[in-house]
């Protein structure tokens, strides 16, 4: 089953990728190894840690409009 979600901030970004990760059994530190860095960097995301980029690109998507949502599908390791 799907779930999607509307990202309106960072920390909204955070919350639905830990959502994500939590509905595919994976721990911080897993996804971390799965992706090739550090359990702190998945909290600071999920956490919605302000950086540079993200700032700027929230900033962007107020100022023109822009919506995004995001849609989590639980993985099959088998693909």
């Amino acid at each position: 089953m799907a779930y999607s979600g509307k990202v309106t901030s960072p920390e909204s970004l955070g919350r639905i990728l830990q959502q994500a990760r939590l509905l595919n059994g994976w721990s911080q530190r897993e996804l971390a190894a799965r992706i090739g860095t550090t359990q702190r960097y998945i909290w600071e995301i999920e956490a919605g840690k302000p950086s540079i980029f993200v700032e700027r690109l929230f900033a962007l998507m107020r100022e023109t409009g822009t919506e995004l949502t995001a849609t989590v599908n639980p993985r099959n390791d088998d693909e």
